[in-house]
């Protein structure tokens, strides 16, 4: 999973038909070798471009909202940083490399979600990561999110500003 830059949720049961969309809009942004893997996970694709992630959220953005496409079964877009084992151990040691690119004046949140993972609660898992980071949080209104997406022993982990996701359902 190392690889993976991007995790696209896409409609239950429509994989095929959403991985041919998201390989032509990767190939309509300019790659054309983009590679598209389901995961374990119902409903979340794997992507590796060779784009920049955040770009390739934020082209996808403005050539939707100004109506330059159409999408049916790609609902979300999510930038990945870092992946690593679904161990609290592990993904506390990627998220303290994270925590360093928040500033002393910004206000962050977390999310996390929990894919084919039963170790922990959800809200467990954000205590544990969360406890070493100073800055002052903000759920309402964060200036950068630290995303964990659990997918079953594998732990995808984005330090993203809020509008760096994409999701047609808002």
């Amino acid at each position: 999973m190392q690889n993976y830059n991007l995790l696209v949720s896409y409609e239950l049961y429509e994989f095929k038909n959403a991985k041919e969309e998201i390989k032509a809009l990767l190939s309509k942004l300019g790659d054309e070798n983009a590679v598209v893997d389901k995961t374990i996970a119902n409903g979340i694709a794997a992507v590796k471009t060779s784009l920049d992630a955040r770009e390739v959220v934020k082209k996808i953005r403005e050539l939707y909202q100004s109506g330059k496409i159409m999408l049916f079964y790609a609902i979300k877009f999510v930038p990945v940083d870092e992946w690593c084992a679904s161990e609290l151990e592990e993904m506390k040691k990627v998220v303290d490399k994270l925590k360093e690119k928040i500033l002393p004046d910004e206000k962050w949140a977390m999310e996390v979600e929990k894919r084919r993972w039963t170790k922990m609660h959800r809200i467990d898992v954000i205590r544990e990561l969360a406890k070493d980071i100073k800055q002052k949080v903000d759920l309402e209104n964060p200036d950068k999110i630290l995303r964990i997406d659990i997918i079953g022993k594998h732990a995808a982990i984005s330090l993203i500003k809020p509008d760096e996701i994409f999701s047609t359902r808002k």
